[in-house]
């Protein structure tokens, strides 16, 4: 049986047949290989040029008004942020408690996933401890514990307590929260301010021993003087 003759192959002829055949699909690729590219390329350029925009702008800053540009300028970047955090603390110094709380108000509202989120809540208890309301400014503590009791700030926001509630003669939640401090956040450098507060609650709760029946203690012969005689 005759062998079949063997057919050679020309790898430059099978390329140029390919390309005939696929070369509008292969540049319409090329092209849209290129575009993406570019525009992350460009996309990322701008990106870098505008948070080095918004950084030095927010340098700069140092009234209500150049920390509300930053914001207005930039928002979505870490310095529109930190100019939230900063215009609170610029109208705090200036005792405009109500318009910081509604500044970091603010910033919760458009950051609520930021590292300094529980920070913003600590200053908004403050705040609301010198607007005169105790009670909202304890409920504010208690959330922030509730709510991230991993966080940084949850210790101190328990520290924060204690005054407010002694301050409502609530001795016991004040010592539960001293020892809460103790034993979760041990490590915490607020331990020993726990431990000291401690101590100072269990001095003030002992109680001067009062003879049975009386209410105060008696007063001594001859220390109260009769009337002068008419």
């Amino acid at each position: 049986m005759p062998a079949q003759p063997s057919i050679s192959r020309d790898p430059a002829l099978e390329t140029r047949v390919f390309w005939e055949q696929h070369k509008s699909l292969i540049i319409v690729a090329l092209l849209l290989a290129i575009l993406v590219i570019g525009g992350y390329t460009g996309f990322r350029f701008y990106s870098e040029h505008r948070t080095t925009e918004a950084a030095l702008a927010l340098a700069n800053a140092k009234t209500v008004q150049e920390y509300q540009a930053v914001m207005d300028h930039y928002p979505g970047t870490a310095a529109c942020a930190d100019a939230y955090l900063l215009m609170a603390e610029n109208q705090r110094s200036e005792t405009k408690f109500g318009d910081a709380n509604t500044t970091l108000r603010a910033f919760l509202n458009r950051f609520s996933k930021h590292d300094f989120v529980t920070t913003a809540w600590m200053g908004i208890a403050a705040n609301l401890e010198s607007l005169g309301k105790p009670d909202e400014a304890l409920s504010t503590y208690q959330r922030l514990v509730a709510e991230y009791p991993q966080d940084f700030n949850a210790p101190l926001a328990l520290i924060s307590q204690v005054h407010l509630l002694k301050a409502k003669n609530k001795i016991d939640e004040a010592r539960r929260v001293c020892e809460t401090v103790l034993t979760q956040y041990r490590e915490s450098l607020l331990s020993s301010e726990a431990s000291r507060q401690l101590r100072l609650l269990k001095t003030s709760g002992e109680k001067s021993p009062v003879a049975p029946g009386s209410m105060s203690a008696p007063i001594p012969a001859g220390s109260v003087s009769s009337p002068a005689p008419p």
